[in-house]
C-alpha cells in the first residue's frame, strides 16, 4: 500500500472539486486517494488519568469494505464506542491511540490534526446516539447542515447551501423539507431528529459512515425505519457503515459481517448470519439466548451470569471465563487469540473451538 506523505494529503484535501464530480465521488477530495476500505489493525486505546492509565481496547483488528456494514456488537462498556469514535481520533491529548488505521491510502494515525479535521466530514463521518443532545437547540436544522456543507468547500453561496440541504432533508426521508430547515430541533419529532443528524453526516458524501447507537432512543417502528434508510443511503452512495449496537435484532436486519466485543477485545468475527445464527464462542452464543424471539418458550430465555470485568481492569486470560459454563483452568492463564472456525468465520475460545455447546445452542434454536 503507498501511503501519501503529508504534504500530498494536505494538497489534495485542499482541491475543492465541482459540483458534479463530488457527486460522483461524493468526496471533497482526490477519489484515488480515500478510495478504498477502512483497515484497523491492532488498534489500542489507553485513557491516562494523572498516573493511572486505563486500557479501554485491546488490540482489535477491522476492515469495513465500500458498500458493506460491518456491525460491532456487545455489551455496554466492551469498547464498541470507544473504538469507533478513536477511528475518527476524535478524543483529546490524553489518550493514547496506537495501531494501524488507514482509510484507501490515507494514514490516519499519521496526519496531523488540521488535515484529520478535513477528513472528519468529508470523508469519514459519525451519526451520534442522542439526536437532542447533538443538534444545537439554537439553531435551525438548515444552518446546521450548511455550515457542514461551507466548511468542507462542497457549496459556493448560501443559496446554493441552503437548496443542497433541502435536498440532503428530503433524501433522508423527510416529506417536508423547506419546513424542516427552518425548524429548531424541538419542533421535530425524535425520528425527524435523527434523520436530520443523518443529513449533516452525509452532506459530504462521505466513504465511511459510522453510526454510534443511533437507534437506541427509537421506538422499534421508527428504528425499523431508520435501519431501512442507512441500507438505501448506502446503495445510493456506495458507502461502507460501521454501525455500533448493543441489540442483536439491529445487527441481524443491517449486518453484512458482525464482530462482537467484550472487554475491549474482539472474541468473534465473521459473516453476519454465520455468527448470528452460528456463534462460535460461549459469549455471542449468550448474547443471542438473551433476546427472546416468537418462538421462545416460557422460561427460555438465559441471561448471562455475573458483570463483565471493569473498564480497564487487567484479566490474566479470557475475560470471559469467570461468566462461561465451559472454561477450563487454560482460560484463566492466556488470553486466547482469535482462531479460523470456518470460512471467513474467527473465535477466541480453544474450548468450544469453534463449536457452541448444545447447552447454548439450544436458547437459540427458535431463531433460526
Amino acid at each position: 500500500m503507498t501511503v501519501l506523505t503529508e504534504g500530498q494529503v494536505q494538497a489534495t484535501l485542499d482541491t475543492t472539486v465541482s459540483g458534479a464530480q463530488a457527486s460522483v465521488h461524493g468526496v471533497g477530495v482526490d477519489p484515488a486517494t480515500v478510495d478504498g476500505a477502512l483497515r484497523v489493525k491492532d488498534l489500542t486505546v489507553t485513557f491516562r488519568r494523572g498516573s493511572q492509565s486505563i486500557e479501554a481496547v485491546r488490540g482489535i483488528s477491522l476492515t469495513i469494505d465500500p458498500g458493506k456494514t460491518l456491525v460491532l456488537l456487545g455489551e455496554s462498556g466492551s469498547g464498541k464506542s470507544v473504538s469507533a469514535r478513536s477511528i475518527m481520533r476524535l478524543y483529546g491529548s490524553s489518550v493514547d491511540i496506537s495501531g494501524h488505521m488507514s482509510l484507501g491510502r490515507l494514514d490516519l494515525l499519521s496526519l496531523p490534526e488540521k488535515v484529520m479535521q478535513d477528513v472528519r466530514g468529508r470523508a469519514i463521518a459519525l451519526v451520534p446516539q442522542d439526536a437532542s443532545g447533538t443538534l444545537d437547540p439554537l439553531r435551525r436544522i438548515g444552518s446546521q447542515i450548511t455550515e457542514v456543507l461551507r466548511r468542507h468547500g462542497i457549496v459556493k453561496s448560501r443559496r446554493e447551501a441552503r437548496e443542497r440541504a433541502k435536498e440532503l432533508l428530503a433524501q433522508v426521508g423527510i416529506s417536508d423539507p423547506s419546513r424542516a430547515v427552518r425548524s429548531y430541533p424541538h419542533e421535530l419529532s425524535g425520528g425527524m431528529r435523527q434523520r436530520a443528524l443523518i443529513a449533516i453526516a452525509i452532506a459530504c458524501s462521505p466513504r465511511i459512515l459510522i453510526a454510534d447507537e443511533p437507534t437506541t432512543a427509537l421506538d422499534v417502528t421508527i428504528q425499523a425505519q431508520v435501519l431501512d434508510l442507512f441500507a438505501s443511503l448506502q446503495e445510493q452512495l456506495g458507502m461502507g457503515i460501521l454501525l455500533v449496537t448493543h441489540d442483536v435484532g439491529v445487527a441481524r436486519q443491517i449486518a453484512d459481517r458482525v464482530a462482537v466485543m467484550y472487554a475491549g477485545r474482539l472474541v468473534e468475527e465473521g459473516p453476519g448470519r454465520q455468527v448470528l445464527e452460528h456463534p462460535g464462542h460461549p459469549y455471542s452464543a449468550g448474547l443471542l439466548g438473551a433476546v427472546p424471539t416468537r418462538d421462545t418458550p416460557r422460561g427460555g430465555l438465559h441471561a448471562i451470569p455475573g458483570q463483565p470485568p471493569a473498564a480497564g481492569e487487567q484479566v490474566a486470560g479470557c475475560a470471559f471465563a469467570p461468566r462461561c459454563d465451559f472454561a477450563v483452568e487454560s482460560c484463566l492463564e492466556r488470553v486466547p487469540d482469535l482462531v479460523s472456525i470456518g470460512l471467513d468465520h474467527l473465535a477466541a475460545c480453544p474450548v468450544v473451538n469453534g463449536k457452541v455447546p448444545a447447552t447454548i445452542a439450544s436458547s437459540e434454536q427458535g431463531e433460526q
